[in-house]
Formats: structure tokens, sequence, C-alpha cells
């Protein structure tokens, strides 16, 4: 129960409640101008005030540079003993407290120096956690819930924690939506945390499978008819390398050799063509010796008989000299010829003898080359041999992985399917409890529109469903009556699990915005009736305006006066809770 807020500031309104109903006001004054208004009186301020002592790290309305050095304090009464508690603006990270702490397993620092306890604000909500709602300190577990998330439901903030009567934020994630409610309503929240995990698993896998169809993972890649056919292709070109390298056997000089070859190569071809010229030049020679004609004088002297010359004896003789020159110029040639013919084929049978020699030293270098590699051929080889390997690696790790993946599915959900049947098997045990918070709800809500709602539980594949409906619901004030009855439904069941006096529900004038002055009058009521006979706290900030006086009950009129904690005004600039304008 919140029992006071002050400030270490002298214009600051403090504000005293009590348990049972209580009520603040906003007036504003006959005399004030158009440019006035109640907005700024500090019915909002108020509440974020609650939160930022509660340990809310956002500030809020508090956030003005106006504000920075100032200082909030609140009067608690948590299990039956008093707490103070203060924290500063500008040095948010840890807050002042006052009280005993002799049974808090997270005790605060004292401070030598100003003699007072010190806490950070971690530690601080733990201990609220443990004081308002039984949670326990140390249980880190992912998905459970918080002091923080719970008293949001409580302690409503902004207009956003209006709009539906399970969230009190636009983007509040659905498994926090289920494991606070069904902390507040007396379900088992512990299974909501279970079912989360598993969609966890469940979106790990999804993702896994997109990045991987995206090409920016291997290892999840390809259907398994597809990816058994690669390693089969894989493994039959992996073993060919394979053989190849075993067989291969490395010359160091395997260059050398190529060049020698090519020289050999080069010799054998000029040695050939040396001795084609020379065998020509010889048949050419043997022609020129079997042409060569007999000139002598006797076959002169025949040649002219057969013509009819005769010659004399002065002329025979010269044709005799000239027949004898004749005759030696052939013996000269013939001799020359023959010369030739012999030098010519020493040396054709020399480089035929040469060719052979450099043929049989060239073939001895292609055998050496033909059974050998080099050094480079090999590192090649051996190169593709590894990335073969690699990506043999790779295919077989994604069809281990591509099975992994639908064993993991599958276990996920026989495991759901588990999870889900343990949950109803709870939930049929816990019926008598859920039928006493829907008929609590169906009452709340009876009272203000003469007819019960609605309030459904459901066990979906992924936890609790939650939905409350009141008939002819489709204005915006009997949406706001939804999450009145549903809060108070809330304040009511806890009662019966924390001390009642732990318990503050607070509603601003936005729960009521848009509601027939009736259904508030009744709304009123109903919270008067209930915080006072179940003895918990129930605080309303209303504009004066819009409370329903000519609706209420017979005597409410006067209960809800007595009840009525602070007015703020706009008379004046000291009338708003801060007492400040800024």
């Amino acid at each position: 129960m919140i029992k006071k807020i002050s400030s270490n500031k002298k214009t600051f309104k403090d504000v005293t409640f009590k348990d049972g109903f209580n009520v603040i006001l906003s007036e504003r004054d006959e005399k004030a101008t158009d440019r006035d208004s109640r907005n700024g009186l500090g019915k909002s301020t108020l509440i974020d005030i609650i939160h930022f002592c509660l340990g809310s790290r956002s500030l809020g309305s508090l956030s003005s540079e106006a504000l920075k050095d100032w200082s909030f304090m609140m009067e608690l009464h948590l299990n039956k003993k008093d707490y103070v508690v203060k924290r500063n603006i500008a040095k948010n990270n840890y807050v002042e407290l006052t009280g005993d702490f002799s049974n808090w397993p997270i005790k605060p620092e004292k401070n030598n120096l100003t003699d007072s306890f010190t806490m950070p604000i971690n530690d601080w909500t733990k201990i609220l956690g443990l004081l308002y709602f039984n949670l326990p300190i140390g249980d880190e577990e992912k998905y459970r819930p918080t002091y923080r998330s719970l008293i949001s439901y409580l302690i409503r903030r902004g207009i956003e924690a209006f709009n539906e009567p399970f969230k009190y934020f636009a983007e509040q994630k659905v498994w926090d939506i289920q494991v606070n409610n069904a902390y507040l309503l007396g379900l088992n929240w512990s299974y909501v945390i279970e079912f989360q995990k598993l969609k966890d698993r469940e979106n790990t896998l999804r993702s896994l499978k997109a990045a991987a169809e995206a090409g920016l993972l291997s290892g999840f890649v390809g259907t398994l008819g597809e990816l058994e056919a690669e390693k089969v292709r894989l493994e039959e070109e992996y073993a060919a390398l394979n053989g190849q390298i075993k067989t291969f056997k490395v010359h160091p000089e395997y260059y050398h050799l190529q060049e020698d070859a090519n020289t050999l190569t080069e010799n054998i071809h000029s040695l050939t063509n040396r001795l084609t010229i020379n065998q020509q030049i010889l048949d050419k020679y043997h022609d020129n010796l079997m042409d060569e004609k007999d000139v002598s004088l006797e076959n002169v002297e025949k040649i002219y008989k057969e013509a009819g010359v005769v010659f004399s004896d002065n002329v025979l003789k010269k044709i005799n000299e000239v027949t004898d020159f004749h005759r030696k110029i052939i013996e000269n040639r013939k001799s020359y010829l023959e010369t030739e013919i012999d030098r010519l084929g020493r040396e054709i049978e020399k480089d035929k003898e040469e060719i052979e020699s450099t043929s049989n030293n060239r073939a001895q270098i292609f055998t050496i080359l033909t059974t050998h590699g080099a050094f480079e051929e090999y590192s090649q080889i051996q190169n593709v041999l590894l990335t073969v390997k690699q990506t043999l690696e790779e295919v077989k790790n994604r069809i281990e992985n591509y099975r992994k993946f639908q064993e993991y599915r599958s276990e996920i959900n026989i495991q759901k399917e588990e999870l889900l049947q343990k949950m109803n098997r709870d939930y049929k045990e816990r019926v008598e409890e859920i039928d006493s918070v829907r008929s609590q709800f169906n009452k709340n809500s009876n009272f203000l529109y003469s007819e019960p709602g609605i309030f459904s539980i459901e066990i979906s594949q992924y936890g609790y469903s939650f939905n409350v409906e009141i008939k002819r619901a489709a204005s915006q004030g009997i949406g706001h009556m939804k999450i009145f009855s549903y809060d108070l439904t809330i304040a009511q069941n806890l009662v019966k699990k924390i001390y009642p006096s732990n318990i503050s529900l607070i509603h601003d004038s936005t729960v009521f915005d848009g509601v027939d002055e009736r259904q508030i009058a009744k709304a009123l009521e109903l919270a008067y009736q209930e915080s006072s006979s179940k003895n918990f706290q129930y605080i309303c900030l209303l504009n004066s305006d819009t409370v329903p006086h000519k609706d209420f009950s017979k005597n409410f009129g006067d209960l809800f006066s007595k009840s009525i904690r602070e007015t703020f005004t706009d008379a004046t600039p000291e009338g708003g809770l801060l007492g400040i304008r800024f």
C-alpha cells in the first residue's frame, strides 16, 4: 500500500493515501482562461512519480530540465512493515531506503557519510518483486514474470496502457502478455516459458533454413536426395584424384629435362634437314657420273665419214689434241664426282648415326617425362584433391545437418504436444480457481451493465489465449470498462495469494474516457465496495467535472467526498502537484 508521496521541494503538494478507496481530483477554476488546462495539474505526473519510486527506468513527465535536482519520497506498507524510498531525478541509478531490512535477501548498503542506506535500482526491483508478488530472487530464467511488468497492470501508465486489458503497452510481446497475465490470474505461468523456448527453437530452425536458402549458410542447402547424389559423385572424384596422387612421381629436374628434350628435337630436325640435302646432292652426283659420254678421235672420224667428210692428217692431229684435252677434263670431273660421292656418303652415314643417337637420348628423356611430373603439377593435383575433400565433407555435413534438422523439428513437435497435454491436465486441475476468476469478472461487468461479460481463457499451441467481452462493447467507453473490470478482477484474485495491504490498484482518468456517467458512477461504487471489503487499496485520479455526483447511489456521494485525498487546481501556479509551472 502507498501511504504518502512527498518531495524535497517545498512547492510540492504532499499526497497522503489510506487503505481502501482513494480519490485525487483535478479542478479547473472558474476564473481560469482557455489557455489553462488540467492536463498539467499533476495526475499523470503523480503516476510517473509512483512508478519512478517503484524502480521504473523511464522518467516520463519527470524528464524536464526544471526537475533535475528534485527528489521524491514514497512511504510504503508492505508485508505489514513500513518503508520509505527516496529517489533523485539526476542520480536515479539507486534509491535511498529506510525501514526494516533484516529479512531481505539483498541488503542495502549503509552510507557512513549520510547515515543512509542505498540500493541499486536492479536490486530494488528484485526486492519489490519479492515483497509485492513473492517473486523469488536469484531466478534469472528467461521469460519469467518481473516486478516491473506485473505492477504495470495494477498501475497503468499512459494512453497505450488503456487500449487492451491484457497489454500495458502497444508493442508488448505475446510471451510477456501470457506470462504476466497467467501469473496474475493464478495460472501455471511456467508452461508459457516452456512454450516460448520451443517457439524460439522453431524460429531458430526457420531462420537457419531461410539463411541457407538465401546462400548465407552452408550445411542446410538442397534436398536429401540431391545431397546424397552429390556425395556419391564427389567420392568417385576424390578416389580418382587420390589414386593419381599415390602413383605420381616427382622429378626434381623435370623442367630441365623438358628443355633438353626440346633441344634434342631441334638437333634432330637440323640433322635430318642436312642429311636430306646431302642425299639429294649425292643422287645428283651419281646421275652426272653415269651421263659422261665418250669423245675419242675414232668416234669423231666415224661421225664425219658418215657425213662424207675426210680429214687430212694435219686436221686429224689437231682434233686428236682436242679430244685428249677433253678426255682429261672428263677424267678430272669423274675423279671429283667420285671424291664428292665418297665424302657425302660418309657424312650421310655420320648424320644417320647422330640422328639415331640423339633420338635414343630424346626417347629416354620422354620416358622419364611420361612417368614423372613436376612438383608444381603434383601440388596442383593435391590442391584439387583437398578442395574436393573439403566439398565432400561439407556435403556430408549438410546431409547430417539435414537429418538433424528433421529430427530436431520432430522432437520440437513431440515436446510441444507433450507440453500441451501437461498444460491441459494442469488447467483441469485448476478449473475451480479459473472459474472463480471468470465468475469474479462476470460479477464486475454485470454490476456495470446489468448483464455479465465473458472472460475466456483458452490453451493454444503456444500457451494461453485470453479474451474479455462485454455485450454492446462497440464504443470506446465500454472498451475501457473491460479494462476496469479486468484490473479489478486481478486485484480481487491477488488478495487471495498475497497480503491484501500490498495491493494498490491505480486508475488514471483515461479509464473513464468516453464512458457513460452512469457506468462511471457504478464503477467507482464497485471499486469502493471491493477495495473496502477485501482490504486492498484503490486510487483513482479524476477530473472534477467528470464526477457523476447525480448518478451516485444514496450515501455514496458522502463516501466519495470523504475519500478525496487531494485536489489540484489551476486557480494559482501553486495549485498543481509540483507547485510550479514550466
